[in-house]
């Protein structure tokens, strides 16, 4: 049973004042999302598989602990491989999450956070598949695959 999220629309600090705790949800606000502390890491996606599962050129995501992570409303789920799945709305379709079926981690999309500043991306993954279009000139790593 998920745990009851306060519904602020800011970042905040912990009661413990040592944990931050970031919400956001999808667009019709049926689905909510809170992550606690810092994430693993933070990262652009350009797979094939990111493409077509977000409907977009990359997916720019947060890596958090699954244990980190709440999830308010109604959402769906999609297999998308065997290590990953899509959790979206379904209400409006917003795409959210790419959970790891192994328990370990889930990346939420970094425009779902209310404060979608709130992290920066510090490298490009599988850039041997993005888009020949997309042009990446902001200066960070960029790997053909996964992180070495």
């Amino acid at each position: 049973m998920p745990v009851r999220v306060k519904k602020t629309r800011q970042n905040k600090k912990a009661d413990s004042g040592d944990i931050m705790i970031r919400e956001g949800g999808c667009l019709c606000g049926a689905v909510r999302i809170k992550a606690r502390g810092e994430p693993i890491n933070v990262r652009v996606c350009h797979c094939r598989n990111c493409q077509k599962a977000m409907g977009s050129p990359f997916f720019a995501r947060a890596l958090f602990p699954q244990d980190a992570l709440t999830i308010e409303g109604e959402s769906g789920r999609y297999p998308s491989s065997e290590a990953i799945e899509r959790v979206f709305c379904k209400t409006c379709g917003t795409r959210l999450l790419s959970w790891r079926t192994n328990g370990t981690a889930a990346g939420v999309a970094l425009a779902t956070f209310d404060d979608r500043n709130a992290f920066a991306p510090t490298e490009h993954i599988w850039v041997s598949e993005k888009m020949h279009w997309v042009k990446l000139d902001d200066g960070l790593p960029q790997y053909p695959e996964q992180v070495p």
